[in-house]
């Protein structure tokens, strides 16, 4: 999903809006990442974006369902999610908190809305596990919003960490194969910051609020809200200026570069055990 550039600032390769899409139990959201358009950016599978004021488009929830071979990210700006599996793990996150889940060899879980008014607003992230660690054992974090640190980028630039690391500064994401990195970006109007994203690293930039420009200079490329920007590979920072206030989801993590069969709720490396997924969960494996 993208090209090479040797070091420095990366580009935006290409820009996508997502397609309007429902899951669960009728969540109304936007599929960003996991579409026809940009079926994934390796070891990226999902980035979906939901936002709503009207309880109807979200109140029904996630119900109980399974999942194996991947891991899910879910990342709430403005709300409250329950989330509760079959292997024990529960919790409640509220605005600026995150829920991880490593599937693994197989969980059952829900992430049910705790609210029945208001706004709802968030992400949900799919990573993708190598081959070594597809069944390895279910594991489950809620991450409280007190435990995402703040790093000044810039005077008007600041950084939550969720993931990965900025200098001596860590995010609470766990460590993976993948060394996943996940920052939200707040940008004050004319701001100009460079995002450290690691060398290698697959990588996108999606603006959920505001406008900015990304790329080096004299290549940058501006993006409005409702924009993911799929950047170029081999760069090791992002640089932006926001042209008005803006805020930016920077994901990016180390390409697998091993194949994929997916279906619905399982992401493994062959048909075969794809198939064996769906047996173990029809015989209660799970």
């Amino acid at each position: 999903m993208s090209a090479a550039n040797s070091g420095g600032s990366r580009q935006v390769l290409r820009v996508t809006r997502g397609m309007p899409t429902e899951d669960g139990a009728g969540v109304k959201l936007t599929r960003l990442v996991g579409s026809p358009e940009v079926p994934d950016i390796d070891p990226i599978l999902m980035l979906d974006a939901f936002r709503s004021d009207d309880p109807k488009s979200y109140i029904a929830g996630f119900p109980p369902h399974p999942h194996r071979g991947f891991e899910t990210v879910s990342y709430m700006i403005a709300g409250s999610l329950r989330h509760k599996d079959n292997k024990g793990g529960e919790g409640l996150i509220t605005d600026g908190g995150v829920q991880w889940m490593t599937a693994g060899r197989g969980v059952v879980h829900s992430e049910m809305p705790a609210q029945t008014n208001g706004t709802m607003f968030g992400f949900q992230l799919w990573l993708n596990l190598p081959a070594t660690e597809k069944m390895r054992a279910p594991w489950y974090r809620d991450i409280a919003a007190s435990e995402v640190p703040t790093v000044e980028l810039s005077p008007g630039a600041k950084m939550k960490l969720i993931a990965g690391a900025w200098g001596t500064t860590k995010g609470p994401g766990p460590d993976r194969p993948t060394q996943p990195f996940i920052a939200d970006i707040d940008l004050e109007i004319g701001t100009m910051a460079a995002i450290p994203i690691p060398q290698g690293h697959s990588a996108f930039a999606y603006v959920f609020e505001g406008k900015a420009k990304l790329g080096p200079n004299g290549q940058p490329r501006e993006l409005v809200r409702g924009d993911l920007g799929v950047l170029s590979d081999g760069g090791d920072l992002a640089a932006v200026t926001a042209t008005d206030g803006a805020r930016i989801l920077i994901v990016a993590a180390k390409p697998l570069r091993e194949p994929i069969a997916k279906y619905g709720p399982f992401v493994m490396n062959t048909q075969d055990e794809l198939r064996q997924a769906f047996s173990d969960y029809q015989r209660g494996v799970f």
